[in-house]
């Protein structure tokens, strides 16, 4: 999971705004502490961004609060009328105040999106160049009843402890499923990627949040990051290297990550949006969303950039993309988190009290696959909770590996190792698409149900205390704060 820290500052900040609303809220958030303010600084002249969210998530209500974005000074960088969401630039300091102001029928809530001045060029073309490359021609089931193993197959502990080489046996994925990988982008010529890169489908969401189609846009550029991630996915089994969960799928390069490290909102909401427009069957995501660790439903900036995800991640999965994301690399309890120290991360962290409506997203949200992160123990198949993972009770859904995970990289196209639960979360994606190839009828809901009743319980009783002050394993053995519902089990998806 990326979590991209700068030492920038900002002025002093000047909006003062009442508490919205926000239906992500907690119903026993009136019982517990307000959330520490961070108001966002927005001066006259300093281009910022936000996003605005329409009260009806329609065509017609996209284009009124459109209308009120103009009004008050706005610049429309990209809108996404099925969901009623509308990315703005402004240099106008009092931008929301007055969106609110002109938009009282028409607006549910705007929010800045970062607390800094936007840096990207924003000068894109209105007319993007088709991204040029030919999709590989859809294949049988390329499995054979003997596999054969890739070299460095036998490095991949991770593969063996979830059972993908037995489910292998009996298929390596269909070429009908696409993955997108929502990251830093593919490395386009790995020889063990390079196969399974759906080109017409790759995009580059960092342009302010806009849809770069521009051919090269979608690639690594500062980061190996999703390359790494992909390899876990999907790399080809070919002779080469090593062998992903599902070496057969298709996988797209949905760039969500900028230069700099950092994904804001409206980066992420292009990302699921294009999943949902152009058919992908799951998403990977192992990030949050910047610059706060946790957006909290009681602040107004942090709210309207909440409600902007958690419309695009809903929208996407009614349209049938799956979406499953890495819990977080903090050590924390995401069933009781009171505190945070890493955020804004995008300028000056400070100290924050926090509550059960500030949420890590996007694997907070409903319907979104949370995934922990366990590591191997010596050189046995036995593992245990990763030190590093967040965890929680009826927050993580399931496990998979992510100490110590082999994969491709972009230096020299080879291989490294990388840990977090970045490395965990696209095991479960690759599991997802093998299961979806064998039941292409099965939409997200059932996807993440089966994922969970088939996963492998991980007791508490036969797991050690993990994280900030040894801090135990919860729930029963079939549901806890560490497993979830399990380790997740690529056998019993495809049988």
């Amino acid at each position: 999971m990326s979590r991209a820290r700068r030492g920038l500052t900002i002025g002093v900040a000047t909006l003062t705004l009442g508490v919205i609303a926000s239906t992500l809220t907690s119903a026993n958030a009136a019982k517990e502490p307000t959330s520490t303010p961070v108001p966002i600084s927005t001066p006259e002249g300093q281009v910022s961004s936000y996003v605005v969210n329409a009260k009806k998530p329609t065509a017609k209500g996209t284009a009124d609060a459109r209308a009120v974005v103009k009004r008050a000074g706005g610049t429309v960088v990209q809108q996404w009328p099925q969901i009623g969401v509308i990315v703005v630039h402004s240099t106008h300091a009092d931008f929301r105040s007055d969106v609110y102001r002109l938009g009282r029928k028409t607006v549910a809530s705007v929010g800045a999106t970062r607390t800094v001045a936007v840096s990207e060029r924003t000068d894109a073309p209105t007319a993007r160049r088709k991204a040029q490359g030919v999709v590989k021609e859809e294949f049988a089931n390329t499995a054979e009843e003997f596999v054969q193993p890739d070299p460095r197959e036998g490095e991949q502990w991770d593969m063996a402890h979830i059972k993908a080489d037995h489910a292998h046996e009996k298929t390596d994925g269909s070429r009908k499923v696409l993955v997108g990988v929502l990251d830093s982008g593919i490395d386009p010529d790995h020889p063990d990627l390079a196969a399974n890169i759906d080109v017409k489908r790759s995009v580059n969401c960092t342009d302010a949040g806009t849809v770069d189609r521009s051919p090269t846009g979608w690639f690594p550029t500062t980061s190996d990051h999703g390359t790494h991630v992909a390899g876990t996915i999907g790399a080809d089994r070919n002779g080469i290297g090593i062998t992903g969960v599902a070496p057969n799928v298709r996988m797209a390069s949905v760039k969500v990550v900028n230069d700099d490290g950092f994904i804001y909102p409206e980066y992420a909401i292009c990302g699921f949006m294009w999943a949902g427009l152009h058919g992908m069957d799951v998403t990977n995501n192992s990030y949050y969303i910047d610059p706060f660790e946790y957006w909290c439903g009681d602040q107004p900036d942090q709210a309207a950039a909440m409600e902007a995800v958690r419309r695009a991640v809903s929208w996407s999965t009614k349209k049938g993309t799956f979406h499953v994301a890495a819990a977080g690399n903090s050590g924390t309890d995401l069933s009781n988190n009171t505190t945070n120290d890493t955020s804004p991360n995008d300028s000056t962290p400070i100290e924050r009290t926090i509550n059960s409506g500030c949420k890590d997203i996007p694997t907070e949200l409903d319907g979104v696959a949370t995934v922990s992160s366990y590591a191997r123990i010596g050189t046995s198949n036995e593992t245990q909770l990763s030190y590093f993972s967040n965890r929680g009770l009826n927050v993580i859904d399931v496990a998979a590996p992510g100490s110590a995970i082999l994969s491709t990289i972009v230096a020299g196209n080879g291989y490294g190792l990388k840990s977090g639960t970045s490395m965990a979360s696209p095991h479960v994606a690759g599991v997802a698409a093998l299961m979806k190839s064998e039941h292409p009828g099965w939409g997200p809901a059932k996807l993440l149900a089966q994922l969970k009743a088939q996963a492998d319980d991980r007791p508490c009783a036969a797991q050690q205390p993990i994280g900030p002050g040894g801090a135990p394993c919860t729930g029963t053995a079939r549901n806890n704060s560490y497993a979830g519902e399990g380790m997740v089990d690529a056998l019993d998806a495809v049988k």
